[in-house]
């Protein structure tokens, strides 16, 4: 009796981390993309604040739009 219940559990414990446990690295990959895309970066020219992949990178300097960027 102890067997069957011992295996009933090894049985639920594998059903659970094959179909609903997420792999770490893809935990780590969803939240490492919601911190950059809410990390706010102060435009080089304009001091407007904008997203981090909204943000145009030239020369090390972030700037919120072309026109801030060719000024």
């Amino acid at each position: 009796m102890v067997f069957k219940i011992l295996i009933f559990v090894i049985i639920l414990a594998l059903v659970y981390f094959i179909f609903f446990k997420k792999p770490k690295a893809i935990e780590d990959k969803n939240k490492k993309n919601n911190e950059i895309a809410d990390t706010l970066i102060e435009c080089s020219k304009c001091g407007t604040y904008i997203t981090k992949d909204e943000s145009i990178l030239s020369n090390g300097k972030h700037f919120c739009s072309q026109e801030c960027l060719n000024k």
